[in-house]
């Protein structure tokens, strides 16, 4: 690790949802960066961190009963919470994050997937991971359950269809439901494996569509995700 460096704690749920382009991150500025997958090992020690990304995975928040290990990480997160240890969440993990922050998530009346337009608040305009993106910007989704806003947190983005980025106001945590974090590999692979998620099969999708605007808009849109997480460890470094 370089002076100044950032112990990171990396939650994957999925080996096909991992860091993406946030470790990209991490590696450029000499970050330490370990990836946990909760259904495989226990939790690490909460102290053992400056920070925590947490990312996506097919399963839901209210699905403890068929995925046990939920209900640790819930306790991890818990506890770097209680700490103030700054973390980010991805799509789950925003949700996640949410809702061991008082907050939750609950089904969408449509799953989003695919590319669709998101948009600052007024605070997301000023939020020092978010400020540098434009007004409006296109992103990559793809959810069924959508945020909770915990009481007290500060809504920082949104699209047509549910809140796109939080900020709880005492405590360093995020939470975006597009995923910044995902290279054209990510985004190809879950397209080809789509039969799995029936919320996906429903919509009945342009899959070839979103393969081409991945190719269009994926460039811009990992230096975007490289940029959130870089001033999110930034941030992180200097807390």
């Amino acid at each position: 690790m370089t002076l100044g460096a950032v112990r990171v704690l990396s939650i994957v749920h999925e080996r096909d949802a991992g860091s993406g382009v946030f470790a990209d991150a991490a590696a450029e500025r000499g970050d330490e960066l370990t990836e946990w997958i909760p259904e495989e090992a226990a939790a690490p020690r909460a102290d053992g961190f400056d920070a925590v990304l947490v990312f996506g995975g097919a399963m839901h928040v209210d699905q403890e009963r068929e995925h046990a290990w939920l209900r640790a990480e819930k306790g991890l997160l818990r506890g770097l919470l209680a700490r103030g240890t700054p973390a980010l969440g991805v799509c789950l993990g925003a949700q996640l994050l949410a809702e061991v922050a008082g907050g939750g998530a609950e089904r969408s009346a449509e799953p989003e997937i695919g590319w669709s337009t998101a948009e600052l608040t007024p605070e997301g305009a000023d939020d020092p991971l978010l400020a540098p993106l434009p007004a409006r910007f296109e992103s990559f989704q793809w959810h069924s359950y959508e945020i909770a806003l915990p009481r007290g947190a500060v809504a920082l983005a949104r699209s047509a269809s549910c809140l796109q980025a939080f900020r709880l106001q005492e405590t360093p945590m995020w939470g975006i439901q597009f995923h910044a974090e995902a290279t054209s590999a990510t985004i190809t692979a879950w397209v080809e494996d789509y039969r799995s998620d029936e919320d996906a099969v429903r919509a009945d999708l342009q899959w070839e569509a979103i393969l081409l605007e991945t190719r269009r808009q994926i460039g811009r849109w990992n230096e975007l995700g490289v940029g959130i997480c870089s001033r999110f460890l930034d941030h992180a470094g200097g807390a």
